[in-house]
């Protein structure tokens, strides 16, 4: 018998989700889904209608809608949550019915009246990642709208996608906000800058973390100087690989200041180009290129380091400008090593922590004496514990001791302090943990990842609304962070500990869906879905989470798990509970 072909065509699909969906039904069930019908009816079908869509399948709070055209279905969702927040303006805010949608354009399997495929997958992702009340779009869909809509998307980089193997390019658009209506943030009350990551023209990709490595080590000189407002790296990193108009990086990151640069590496030679801009005027505060010897690197960021607090405050330079001198190594392979290890390290994901842990042990073979080698080497060492991939005890116990050998060796190095902080806090000491962590934002006030950490400690000893501040400074200081995973599970942490699930539950899926790997959010996802009373969220969060940690339980979690307090403790187990999680 022939089996009869798969149905294949490309199609544009949209999936709309309602945000904090288990709380409203929570709050009002009878209500909640009165109201639902009555938008699908009034709002949803004749808006899908009317720009040629069809809706394939309601499944709950959400609906998958297939279009023929990508601007049919941009169209179809501005218009969509347009009318939604209109007719959201007469309701009390717990009542108000938020949408968030996804639409990504690729190929689709037709079975019956059904639709399935990554074309499908995608757009399921990309719903995760939309802002509420706002439209996620997939890069296919965006470059079939560039002339025929008037809506500005922003571009949120490159993004791994859950049980999707090649990376997606993503773009965002909240409803009402358009580029040149953007509101700007307030610039500081110091001088503030932003240095963008530093071209790699030496034609080698391999040699792009050197220019990273560069420009990093130069936002960490900056940063040390309290002086200053300095952007953290994973905001300015945002534009890496673009040629931005810095003014408008300035507007995007509310700052006076731009410094971008280049960096060719051929050999044992090697020339550096940046050049100083005020953002207010697009004038060049100042510009230089080094040709030097790769062995003169450090010699060449702590000029240009210099340069730039010399030209931008002269009585800072006069003042402190020894501070700003970044020798952290003798050890150009030792200082690669720790450059290559940096993205391993803060994912919370066993793989790449290994990973870390194998570039940072190379790197204190080469330099024993490597303060940050050792304070990163003593965070890996903390986060197999805090994953549970390892003991504990020996883990943490090891961590510690590496920790106080960075501190001993650069005190001054506020991530000495951070990775003291973190060890702390994974094991349970409340009081060491803020004392360490607020050591490493005292020294570098500019240190948005240290103030995120602090958020967690601060949770996690009960102070959830504390928590939340440091996370509002980190998020002003690295401001297109704000969607970053370890951004979006702290504050899903500080809601759950403060008692608001559901909101705990939005953060959560959000963190996960960005980092699929990131066992301790699915740990808290399913804990917050317990709590709110959404089982099949918990179970299929905890079904993640152990698979991710298979030695999780509930005598792991009483033993082991940073929260402080015994009741709280006892709160985050009866959600684990409810998930599904055996003794």
């Amino acid at each position: 018998m022939t089996e009869k072909p798969v149905q294949r065509r490309l199609a544009a699909i949209a999936i709309a989700d309602v945000v904090g969906y288990s709380r409203l039904m929570e709050a009002d069930e009878t209500g909640t889904l009165a109201v639902l019908k009555q938008r699908r009816t009034a709002i949803l079908e004749p808006t899908v209608r009317a720009h040629a869509g069809r809706i394939v399948k309601v499944m709950g709070d959400g609906v998958l809608i297939e279009f023929a055209s990508a601007v049919n279905a941009v169209k179809a969702a501005l218009e969509l949550q347009s009318k939604f927040a209109e007719t959201n303006e007469t309701l009390p805010e717990n009542r108000r019915i938020v949408l968030r949608i996804g639409i990504n354009l690729g190929d689709v399997i037709g079975e019956g009246s059904d639709l399935y495929g990554d074309g499908v997958n995608i757009a399921a992702r990309l719903e995760g990642l939309a802002e509420p009340g706002g439209v996620c779009v997939s890069d296919k869909v965006h470059a079939e709208l560039r002339g025929k809509i008037d809506a500005f998307f922003e571009d949120a980089g490159e993004q791994q996608l859950k049980n999707i193997a090649t990376p997606v390019r993503v773009y965002r658009h909240c409803v009402g906000v358009q580029r040149v209506a953007a509101p700007a943030l307030a610039l500081p009350d110091k001088p503030s800058i932003a240095v963008l990551p530093f071209q790699n023209m030496s034609g080698d990709p391999e040699q792009e973390y050197f220019a990273d490595g560069i420009a990093e080590d130069i936002i960490t000189a900056l940063s040390k100087l309290r002086w200053f407002f300095v952007i953290a790296r994973n905001s300015t990193f945002g534009y890496k690989g673009k040629a931005p108009d810095v003014r408008q990086v300035a507007r995007d990151l509310g700052v006076r200041y731009v410094l971008e640069g280049s960096v060719r590496k051929s050999g044992d030679r090697l020339r550096v180009t940046s050049q100083l801009i005020d953002a207010r005027s697009g004038s060049h505060v100042w510009a230089e290129r080094y040709d030097r010897s790769v062995t003169d690197l450090f010699a060449v960021q702590d000029e240009i380091t210099e340069n730039v607090v010399a030209s931008i405050e002269s009585q800072v330079f006069a003042a402190e400008h020894l501070r700003t001198r970044n020798r952290p190594t003798e050890s150009l392979d030792a200082w690669g090593c720790v450059i290559q290890a940096m993205p391993h390290v803060w994912t919370w994901a066993a793989h790449d922590t290994e990973t870390g842990i194998v570039l940072l042990k190379r790197a204190i073979t080469l330099d024993p004496g490597y303060a940050r080698a050792n304070s990163l080497l003593a965070w890996a060492y903390a986060a197999r514990a805090h994953l549970g991939k390892a003991d504990p005890v020996r883990e943490l116990e090891t961590a510690h001791a590496i920790a106080r050998k960075a501190i001993e060796q650069d005190g001054e190095d506020s991530w000495a302090h951070l990775a003291m902080g973190y060890v702390h806090m994974v094991s349970r000491r409340f009081e060491p943990a803020v004392a360490a962590l607020s050591e490493a934002v005292g020294r570098n006030p500019s240190f948005a990842f240290a103030h995120m950490i602090l958020g967690s400690a601060l949770a996690y000893g009960g102070k959830p609304i504390e928590g939340l501040e440091q996370l509002a400074l980190a998020t002003r200081l690295s401001p297109r962070d704000h969607v970053e995973a370890a951004i979006l599970s702290t504050a899903g942490l500080c809601h759950l500990m403060a008692g608001r699930y559901s909101q705990a539950v939005d953060l959560e899926r959000r963190a996960v869906q960005l980092r699929p790997n990131f066992g301790t959010a699915w740990r808290t996802l399913a804990a917050a879905a317990g709590l709110a009373g959404d089982p099949q969220t918990g179970s299929a969060a905890l079904a993640e989470a152990r698979r991710l940690q298979p030695n999780l339980s509930i005598a792991w979690v009483q033993t082991y798990h940073p929260i402080v307090g015994l009741d709280d403790r006892e709160r985050y187990i009866d959600g684990l509970r409810k998930a599904g999680l055996p003794e």
